[in-house]
């Protein structure tokens, strides 16, 4: 055979390739997000139930997800502007209060996970104020926009089949409501983490948020009696967390100061 000709079948079989692989086409407008809905549901047939599916089919573009993707601008801040901004000091007061009246719910977290308090009251506090503000948007909406969004399809895709597996099993309804970001319960777990670190129930409740928060820790490396600073041991797990350094190292402030340490 020519080389014209083997490249020729070559070509071929990159196109049969290509259109055996091709993904819904995201988009950074509102206007395909309709479309993009329905090539998903597509591709997603065998590996989501119709249940799910139908619930994915009534969510909406969300403009308050794309609004807070955009502009998180606080992780630019130094780490003294960011506790200000997120009161620390509060946190820690607070902190320190709920592990006084909740001692024998963290003392069973530190027994079975190894972590002690401290770092959970500060992702606790910092995340949702301790419970106080969950967020108000519609999870699988906030969850799919993000999904169809190009800036970060393909981690986004992964949440979304997650999100969908939450809704079979009755974790997550399609009335859901959380961050603008999917995340849900106290901690704010995106869906993903909820099934592989959840250990059982809803995270608006507060034990369960607690003991699946501690189970990610530990799930990331943390190892019991080692120190959370940075440059110490369970710094990694802490990063785990979140990807901002601001954060992590306010965590780990924040948690010293509520150990006592």
């Amino acid at each position: 055979m020519t080389g014209h000709g083997l490249r020729m079948i070559a070509a071929a079989a990159l196109v049969g390739l290509a259109g055996t692989a091709q993904a819904a086409q995201c988009g950074n407008t509102a206007a395909g997000f309709e479309a993009w809905k329905d090539e998903f549901a597509a591709e997603a047939k065998g590996r989501a139930s119709p249940a799910a599916l139908a619930a994915l089919a009534n969510t909406s573009y969300s403009t308050a997800t794309i609004s807070a993707d955009r502009g998180q601008k606080s992780f630019k801040l130094s780490l003294d502007q960011f506790l200000a901004k997120r009161g620390g000091n509060t946190i820690v007061s607070r902190g320190r209060a709920l592990k006084a009246q909740n001692a024998a719910l963290f003392a069973s977290i530190e027994q079975r996970y190894g972590v002690p308090p401290g770092p959970l009251l500060a992702i606790w506090g910092m995340e949702t104020g301790f419970g106080a503000v969950k967020g108000n948007v519609n999870t699988l909406s906030a969850v799919a926009t993000l999904a169809y969004d190009c800036r970060r399809s393909a981690y986004f895709t992964d949440q979304l089949y997650a999100a969908l597996k939450l809704v079979d099993s009755g974790v997550l309804t399609p009335a859901t409501r959380g961050a603008a970001h999917g995340e849900v319960g106290h901690t704010q777990f995106l869906p993903k983490n909820v099934l592989t670190y959840g250990v059982g129930g809803s995270l608006d409740s507060a034990p369960n948020a607690l003991n699946s928060t501690a189970n990610f820790l530990k799930g990331h490396g943390w190892q019991r009696g080692a120190g959370y600073q940075p440059g110490e041991p369970n710094f990694a797990a802490i990063q785990g967390w979140n990807a901002a350094g601001v954060y992590q190292r306010a965590i780990a402030l924040l948690g010293a100061r509520i150990d006592g340490q």
